[in-house]
């Protein structure tokens, strides 16, 4: 299995992807880093805007590192992406964190 260590070394051999960024930021998130993780998961959805998984885990990333709002428009973003791409799944898992979201902002609706 890749550590952190193996990912950065093909990051700085030129080797940047949306599946390395993706990769970089899982680790970083599992090591509890919240922060450099969403840096990495932030330049998976530049790589490829439709990686609805990698728009879950910047939320995630996001919300550990308590950027309310933020973490909400990632989850906005990875909802409307995995409901294009149909993966009914990721958008479901996403309004739920997205209402958390709301809720912890005072933004919920009366619907």
């Amino acid at each position: 299995m890749p550590s952190i260590a193996d990912f950065e070394t093909m990051l700085a051999a030129g080797r940047d992807n949306a599946l390395l960024r993706f990769s970089l930021g899982n680790e970083y998130l599992k090591q509890g880093d919240a922060v450099k993780a969403a840096v990495h998961l932030r330049r998976a959805v530049e790589h490829d805007p439709k990686y609805s998984a990698a728009w879950k885990m910047l939320g995630r990333a996001l919300t550990d590192s308590e950027a309310w709002p933020d973490a909400l428009a990632a989850y906005q973003q990875g909802i409307a992406v995995a409901e294009a791409r149909g993966d009914k799944q990721a958008a479901k898992e996403m309004g739920v964190f997205a209402r958390r979201i709301q809720k912890q902002l005072g933004l919920e609706s009366d619907d």
